[in-house]
């Protein structure tokens, strides 16, 4: 819904002064984004695909160097995508984020089918993002062990409807009121996911 790729039933929602879907393409010019398993142009080198998004965006030249330098990709620019490995194009993926350096990232499962390696790498480089020029990562993961290292503040969603939202600390203060195990976030997400449930199915039979 924050990207426009699906609309929402109702409601709205403002970024930076700016409220949907008026401003959607205002909104949009502020926002990077990477959706899960993100695609190239095989045939085209790294800088020439992240080229392509640049002329869209109507952004300067220096914005892929600048993209490139951010995810470490910058002696790889030349290599064509389809010798990248699955690490590399992750972080190609994320550097077509990065272009420009909008104050907002959208990240959706950015660890998606990486080694153990390639994870550590990718969840250094998120982390590392807000530091390097002050934006704001929303992340969405299934993956809750990586989300518990990287995430400051973290939201739990079951059916469309918030469960929980702020630190972590805060949500084992939480779940310890609430007598769940709180001894890492999967834990803390299944006792909460399971009771919401519960209580819908509750609903329903009355």
């Amino acid at each position: 819904m924050l990207l426009g790729l699906t609309a929402p039933t109702k409601g709205s929602f403002t970024i930076d002064g700016k409220q949907f879907p008026n401003d959607r393409l205002s909104i949009l010019k502020e926002v990077g984004s990477f959706i899960e398993s993100p695609s190239f142009y095989a045939n085209l080198t790294g800088k020439e695909n992240l080229d392509i998004i640049r002329r869209i965006l109507g952004l300067s030249k220096s914005s892929v160097t600048d993209a490139l330098e951010l995810v470490g990709l910058s002696e790889f620019g030349g290599r064509l995508a389809k010798k990248y490995s699955l690490g590399m194009k992750q972080r190609l993926g994320l550097a077509g984020a990065l272009l420009g350096r909008p104050p907002i990232l959208i990240l959706d499962e950015p660890t998606n089918g990486l080694d153990p390696s390639g994870i550590h790498e990718i969840r250094n480089l998120i982390k590392s993002l807000p530091g390097l020029y002050d934006c704001t990562v929303l992340i969405s993961s299934h993956m809750l062990s990586e989300i518990e290292l990287m995430a400051d503040d973290i939201g739990i969603l079951n059916h469309g409807h918030l469960l929980f939202e702020g630190s972590l600390d805060e949500l084992r203060k939480n779940a310890l009121q609430s007598g769940f195990a709180a001894d890492n976030l999967e834990e803390m997400f299944l006792s909460m996911v399971d009771k919401d449930n519960a209580s819908r199915k509750q609903r329903a039979e009355l």
